[in-house]
């Protein structure tokens, strides 16, 4: 058995490898780099393991990875310094200005997504001949319908577009991952009997959860700002936030409420006024940059080990349909979930021309609907919906991460940025 520094040097070299392979030949953005090549050593392994089973190749990549929670370690370690990182960055002030498009998409166009890639995902398995109950279609629904902000924020580095575009797509996506884990967490209790189904349950859970997490980041964000606003050493400062991301999440999660948002909120709050109060230009600059890197570091780990998990996704050649066909059917409940608050919103404010294709298209999947996808307990339904998800995160990571920017260049035609 690995131990978990032998685990995370191997991850580490491999991401260095890759990393520099890609750099040095191949050229695609760092993330979908390591993703692409994790994934072709992933079907070298198989195909090498079906041309020679006896050596056991396969099996003992397999027994390495299977010793790596992917759950935990996306939504219990990686996703908080992650959203912190990615939070850092948003300009307060541009949030403000886009504050009902970003808290109506990532609240009601969640839940509309949800409910139409779930009323789909059942109709679909039923013509295709795979027996899917309609709530664990909606616990496929919730899963996969939140944009994932680390997967969008690594994509928009690559991106040049309109900064009030910029704020709705990186908004949305530090947002919305917390209200679909509450709606999946709501659905999947259901779906295993052990939650019941009432409006005021619906609303305890997200007050508790969504509302409540937001509070405790806010406190918690303010004490830490406080405490940087009495010294100046750039070191201690950056301890400080690396205190405040491993203590805020994990007393959230104690708690039961969201640390994803209870990190975001904070990351903002110390990016925003922590900047103009707290720092000096000297630890402004340091701290960015050490978060920066941790950024980039982690980024690499996370897509190295959603390529490497396909060896453990089982493909039933009866899977395939569905899986391919639900790509479609979530890129057409995005462009709906989009639309409808967009358009509502227009009657009263104008958006940047291409708004609607682009945060359609826009909308990367990533590491945490594969997280949530291998939480579900081993029931008869877990492996349509775990083939569905590795689909459509792989197909929205590589190819709509690859061709995000021709998109931008034909439906925002020089526009300056606004």
């Amino acid at each position: 058995m690995l131990s978990l520094f032998e685990i995370g040097a191997i991850l580490l070299v491999l991401s260095a490898i890759f990393g520099w392979a890609n750099e040095r030949y191949i050229g695609l953005p760092n993330v979908i780099g390591l993703l692409v090549m994790a994934l072709t050593t992933s079907i070298v392994l198989i195909i090498f393991d079906a041309i020679m089973p006896g050596l056991g190749v396969r099996d003992a990549v397999e027994s390495a990875l299977g010793e790596i929670d992917f759950y935990d370690t996306m939504m219990n370690g990686l996703l908080a310094f992650l959203l912190f990182a990615g939070a850092l960055q948003v300009d307060l002030s541009r949030l403000r200005a886009e504050a009902w498009a970003v808290g109506l998409m990532a609240t009601v166009g969640v839940v509309i997504s949800t409910f139409i890639v779930g009323t789909g995902f059942y109709l679909l398995a039923g013509l295709i001949g795979v027996n899917v109950p309609f709530i664990w279609a909606l616990v496929f629904g919730a899963l996969i319908s939140p944009t994932d902000p680390v997967a969008v924020l690594a994509l928009l580095k690559s991106v040049d577009l309109p900064q009030r575009l910029e704020i709705k797509i990186a908004g949305e996506s530090l947002f919305n991952d917390g209200v679909g884990v509450v709606l999946f967490t709501l659905l999947l209790g259901i779906a295993t009997r052990t939650e019941e189904l009432t409006f005021i349950h619906v609303g305890e859970l997200f007050l508790w959860e969504a509302v409540g997490g937001a509070i405790l980041g806010l406190i918690v964000g303010f004490i830490a700002v406080r405490a940087m606003e009495s010294i100046d050493n750039y070191p201690v400062e950056i301890m400080i936030t690396l205190g405040l991301v491993t203590g805020l999440y994990a007393v959230a999660l104690r708690l039961h409420m969201s640390g994803p948002i209870a990190v975001v909120i904070t990351g903002i709050l110390v990016g925003n006024r922590g900047v103009r109060t707290a720092m000096s230009e000297s630890t402004r600059e340091h701290l960015f940059q050490f978060w920066e890197f941790i950024d980039e570091l982690l980024n690499s780990v996370l897509f190295l080990l959603i390529g490497l998990e396909v060896l453990i996704v089982t493909l039933d050649p009866s899977m395939a349909g569905l899986a391919v066909a639900t790509i479609p059917l979530v890129l057409m409940a995005r462009l709906i979930s989009v639309s409808l608050p967009l358009t509502l919103l227009s009657l009263r404010k104008t958006f940047t021309p291409g708004s609607i294709p682009i945060l359609t298209w826009g909308g990367v999947r990533g590491g945490i609907s594969v997280a949530l996808a291998l939480a579900i307990p081993l029931v008869a339904f877990r492996e349509p919906i775990l083939v569905a998800t590795y689909a459509v995160v792989i197909f929205s990571i590589i190819v709509q991460g690859l061709t995000i920017m021709p998109l931008v260049r034909r439906v925002i035609q020089p526009v300056a940025r606004d």
